[in-house]
């Protein structure tokens, strides 16, 4: 500092600045100091390979969780569960619920309206890269804040008083992997306290939609505790809504049925006092109030589009509220990137329109991932699959992507061609899905394009049975 005290960027002492930079100058000598320590990784390595005793640290990410994650060399574990959110993950969840409000009221055309209700997924592995992005998001959606010992760890998720929040208090719904019902058990008694102290505020109900819904429960007969349950999953032990399986063996009829399925599968509510509890009517008024359906995304490695778990939850989630409400298709579904440097809400048929222009319909991107062979073919029957998916649940059926997909993966002779020897199986799901979607009317294919698609699934057909009977037949001697 005295080497640079006449540096204009540096606050002259006294300045309202001054203690300011300090901190910020202290702070950077001691990361300095730390990443001096890297020479500790060997040694860490050589403790571990003796057999011998290395410390323990939490991992992370410097920029994102501070100098805590330093030194390395250190056994190091995911995150410490009695820390959620970070510092960083609740600014960055206050900004999503805010943006998230704004989005409904721009869509309202209502500059004073606000969602009764919202759902948020809450998945293990996304709250164990953010440090709970999407626990902040709830609880700034319901208008409250951690409350932090000396040492860090969150013992209460407290309310913010009404005058200081400034709006009404939003009711959320939310919806837990088995992963992270798992593993951050504290995290859901801390959000089950807070959603009773919601719901017992002495608050007015046009002011706190925790409390209006949990009154409504209670006069349709519910108990309070049911009243104010709001964290549900599958039943204890148990993972996954049951949807993609669904799809996948396209043993479904009504489109109805997938909605219900994940209803089904997710009715179970977890709190302190209960873990498991079957309380369908609470979630059914959670399902009827609620407007948007909220899910972070972690990572630029794999999207909406790529994996089935995405459909089978926030895609069944919408299809199920949809339903209950009555078809009228104003459940929204927004994706929330937390890798992005704003975590500004996406609606999801924009996420899925660029997707697919960048993925399955890139050109580039169909011609490399067809190249690895047969572990890419499944990649792309996988996507297809994913696609019926999503035109089940939310509807998303426009016919430009069922018709390139045609065009690029099953009538490109060259390009089927090569699907076909590299794995003949995921060919036949390509060309079997495209089938699918033409029957269950999410894609109006023209008669020609049906008829050539349906020669090649009975060409495929014949292919794997000569295939597997070649197989059984005795070698001669």
């Amino acid at each position: 500092v005295l080497s640079f005290r006449n540096a204009p960027a540096i606050p002259a002492t006294g300045d309202k600045n001054w203690d300011r930079y300090g901190k910020a100058l202290r702070e950077a000598c001691t990361i300095r100091d730390l990443l001096a320590r890297n020479t500790e990784e060997i040694s860490g390595v050589l403790r571990a390979l003796n057999g011998e005793y290395v410390p323990p640290a939490p991992g992370g990410d410097l920029l994102r969780d501070g100098s805590g994650v330093l030194p390395t060399g250190r056994n190091i574990h995911a995150l410490d569960p009695f820390r959620i959110p970070s510092k960083v993950a609740m600014a960055r969840g206050n900004a999503a619920a805010k943006l998230t409000l704004d989005m409904h009221q721009r869509d309202n055309e209502d500059p004073t309206a606000y969602p009764e209700t919202v759902s948020v997924n809450l998945w293990g592995l996304e709250a164990i890269k953010t440090r709970g992005e999407s626990v902040a998001l709830v609880l700034a959606l319901v208008g409250a804040r951690p409350l932090m010992e000396a040492t860090g760890r969150v013992v209460k998720y407290e309310l913010i008083p009404l005058e200081e929040l400034g709006r009404p208090r939003v009711d959320v719904l939310a919806s837990l992997s088995g992963i992270f019902r798992d593993s951050f058990a504290n995290v859901v008694e801390l959000l089950d306290d807070l959603f009773q102290a919601a719901a017992t505020a002495d608050e007015p109900v046009e002011k706190n939609f925790i409390k209006k819904h949990a009154l409504e429960l209670q006069a349709a007969g519910e108990t309070l505790e049911a009243s104010t349950a709001r964290i549900f999953s599958n039943p204890p032990g148990e993972f996954g809504s049951m949807v993609n399986e669904r799809v996948s063996d396209s043993s479904w009829t009504d489109e109805g049925e997938l909605g219900e399925t994940w209803a089904s599968r997710n009715a179970f509510s977890f709190g302190r006092d209960g873990r498991g509890v079957s309380r369908r009517n609470t979630l059914n008024k959670l399902m009827m109030t609620t407007s948007t359906v909220v899910q972070n995304i972690d990572s630029v490695e794999y999207g909406l589009t790529d994996i089935q778990e995405y459909y089978a939850n926030t895609g069944a989630m919408v299809r199920a509220m949809d339903d209950i409400q009555g078809g009228t298709g104003k459940v929204q579904a927004t994706v929330v990137e937390s890798f992005s440097r704003a975590p500004r809400p996406k609606k999801i048929n924009d996420v899925l329109r660029l997707e697919y222009r960048a993925k399955l319909l890139n050109p580039k991107w169909a011609e490399s991932m067809v190249a690895q062979g047969s572990g890419g073919a499944f990649e792309v029957s996988q996507r297809m699959t994913a696609m019926v998916g999503w035109g089940a649940t939310t509807k998303f059926r426009e016919k430009w992507v069922f018709d390139q997909s045609a065009e690029t993966y099953a009538l490109d002779p060259e390009m089927a061609d090569k699907l076909r020897k590299a794995n003949p199986e995921a060919f036949k799901n390509i060309v079997g899905r495209l089938i699918e979607a033409s029957s269950r009317g999410m894609w109006d294919a023209d008669s020609d394009t049906l008829a050539k698609l349906q020669d090649l699934y009975s060409d495929m057909d014949d292919q794997i049975e000569m295939g597997s009977m070649q197989k059984k037949a005795p070698k001669k001697e």
